[in-house]
């Protein structure tokens, strides 16, 4: 049928993907705010998010093996918990997701020409919309490139960082300066980092028998990422410690330069761009097919669900997609983005656990602390954030649901009236 995508990923391709939205973003993006935020308790924030975004996982795979559409938990939501909860779990993950591409493109921005990091922003965003448009396998075997190049970097940081002189495992200590709010607003700023797990769950309806890869594609790659992440931020401790991680301005640049081994920096920006790239490939990838199935349900404009008859893409969703982070890219910060991106895709997941939660056991449902700790979790985490990220995102949020709240009354005044 025309307007159905095609079955072309595998497990590989599935494990990649999610890597590709994973490695990179917190450890480019999102480690010096949460070194602030957190305090010498940054590794207890790590474990907070990565036990969050465990459970997660487990959820969105039990429920894309369910439910193998494109979509994720918009579709998750509107099938086991009804049509509001799905929209709002659509509308929590494009705006939020939007907000994290601006993030990645910002970071590319700032390590490959920071006197004119918004500009490169936009043709970042305008390179990758083109290669999504050509085709999924192209962005697979794309993404699959980045995540070599990025794992080499990341390895080289932590090999020179441990055989550093500089290096002291007494800056691992916990000290005075723990507190449960800066913990868990940590956990919450590092947990943009590891979101892109479930990737692969959105192009449920492009992955080979998704009942099978998809359970064993998420967690896989949750796995390999924060193996990645905790020995990176190791790393960055022992020779930085958390003061002097909270105040670097490309933090693992500075990790190198501490360490002796300057010479490196130059390989860093390098890496640090080509992870945001691969990031925010997987990422557009994510928001457009969420927006195609919104697009398909008329919860936006129905034209956006057009797929392309040769590439087999919804290119309209992606070019749509593409023209809204360019705008937001060239008009905001990263910090900024981050932040927001991590409150609305916070409340994404809860629906996801809420909805994994309602699974019967012949379903597949995961153990019922799994669902439980995770949406709740999600809830503390997104209510822990920065102050301005809480407000906006609530606000953003209301107005999502004040959109569908308005067009179901003239829906079914109209009904109504024709009966």
């Amino acid at each position: 049928m025309p307007d159905e995508l095609r079955r072309s990923l595998g497990i590989t391709d599935a494990v990649v993907i999610g890597l590709g939205a994973m490695i990179g973003a917190g450890v480019f993006a999102a480690l010096a705010p949460a070194a602030r935020a957190a305090g010498s308790g940054l590794l207890l924030g790590l474990v907070v998010a990565a036990v969050v975004a465990y459970c997660n996982a487990t959820s969105s795979a039990r429920l894309a093996a369910r439910y193998p559409a494109s979509g994720g938990t918009y579709v998750y939501g509107r099938e086991r918990l009804g049509e509001f909860w799905g929209y709002l779990a659509g509308w929590c993950f494009v705006v939020g997701k939007t907000a994290s591409c601006a993030a990645m493109a910002l970071t590319v921005g700032e390590y490959a020409w920071p006197a004119h990091a918004n500009a490169v922003a936009v043709a970042a965003v305008a390179a990758l919309t083109a290669v999504n448009y050509r085709g999924v396998q192209r962005s697979a075997s794309l993404t699959r490139v980045s995540v070599a190049i990025v794992l080499a970097v990341l390895i080289a940081v932590a090999v020179a960082a441990f055989s550093s002189e500089t290096a002291d495992a007494a800056r691992l200590e916990f000290g005075s300066d723990i507190t449960v709010t800066g913990v868990l607003q940590a956990a919450g700023l590092l947990f943009f980092a590891f979101a892109g797990y479930a990737r692969i769950a959105t192009l449920g309806e492009e992955v080979r028998d998704p009942a099978h890869t998809i359970p064993r594609a998420i967690p896989l790659a949750l796995g390999i990422t924060l193996l990645v992440y905790a020995t990176v931020v190791v790393a960055a401790l022992t020779v930085l410690g958390p003061h002097g991680l909270s105040e670097a301005a490309a933090p693992i640049s500075g990790v190198v330069v501490a360490a002796g081994v300057g010479w490196l920096e130059p390989v860093v920006r390098v890496g640090a761009v080509v992870a945001a790239l691969g990031s925010l490939l997987a990422l557009i990838l994510g928001v457009s097919r969420t927006t195609l199935a919104m697009a398909r349900d008329r919860h936006l404009p129905y034209a956006l669900s057009v797929v392309h008859p040769r590439f087999a893409v919804p290119h309209r969703a992606e070019i749509a997609v593409g023209v809204i982070v360019a705008v937001v890219a060239a008009t905001t910060d990263i910090r900024t983005a981050i932040g927001f991106s991590s409150f609305g895709v916070l409340l994404y997941y809860a629906v996801a656990n809420l909805s994994a939660w309602t699974l019967p056991a012949s379903e597949g449902r995961p153990a019922r602390v799994i669902p439980a700790v995770g949406m709740l979790g999600c809830l503390v985490l997104a209510f822990t954030l920065p102050m301005t990220s809480v407000l906006t995102g609530a606000a953003v949020v209301a107005i999502g649901a004040g959109i569908y709240l308005v067009r179901r009354k003239y829906r079914t005044r109209g009904s109504s009236c024709c009966a």
